[in-house]
């Protein structure tokens, strides 16, 4: 019984020092962890604001790389964790095109165009990902989580949460293209918030087409 005991105590011990010695982390699951990192490592690019139509490969498309607009950062991010949000948001349209905004009077799906505007993201992320509250409390936003806001003039926008915290406000920093290329800022609650969601792929969605 003793012996037993003992050795009880060595088990937890070791996992208490193996905790410590791993140290903090975000809490996110993996697949988040990675896709804030892929979103943070655009912030090392050169990225002209330019989200004029072009006409791009699919799937697995893009415009060049030192270009693109708020959206082509998440479809980045996306993308390096093997999802891409052009085939996915291409797909959904083909089979529930109805389901999707008429803002531009498009009657059928465009491949080089569709997953680069903020509301077919929102719409997309509505039917295949999870919607979360329009809190005011920065505790609610989580690392992964992506914010559609309404900017002046009526610009949807779009960006991804990050697992870095304001120092001054407390609140999750933001990393987006709001015009001067892929940044973090402390702007979660600078604007309108019109959504809240999260995705993350079922394993049919993140595999090649």
């Amino acid at each position: 019984m003793i012996r037993s005991f003992l050795g009880l105590g060595r088990t937890l011990c070791a996992a208490v020092i193996t905790a410590v010695m791993a140290g903090p982390t975000t809490g996110a699951p993996p697949f988040f962890d990675g896709l804030v990192d892929a979103a943070l490592e655009r912030t090392q690019k050169e990225v002209r604001y330019d989200g004029s139509y072009r006409r791009i490969a699919y799937p697995m498309g893009d415009v060049p790389d030192d270009v693109g607009v708020c959206t082509d950062l998440i479809i980045r991010a996306y993308r390096a964790v093997g999802v891409d949000l052009q085939r996915l948001v291409h797909e959904d349209m083909r089979s529930a095109f109805a389901a999707y905004p008429k803002h531009w009077g498009l009657a059928r799906p465009d491949a080089n165009i569709d997953h680069r505007r903020v509301p077919n993201l929102q719409r997309f992320f509505e039917r295949h990902g999870m919607v979360r509250g329009l809190s005011q409390g920065g505790e609610d936003y989580m690392p992964g989580d992506l914010v559609t806001w309404m900017l002046p003039g009526n610009l949807p926008h779009i960006g991804m949460v990050t697992d870095r915290v304001a120092a001054d406000t407390g609140h999750p920093l933001i990393v987006h293209n709001i015009g001067a290329g892929p940044q973090v800022q402390d702007m979660l609650f600078d604007y309108e918030i019109t959504g809240h969601y999260r995705f993350q792929p079922s394993p049919d969605q993140a595999a090649p087409p």
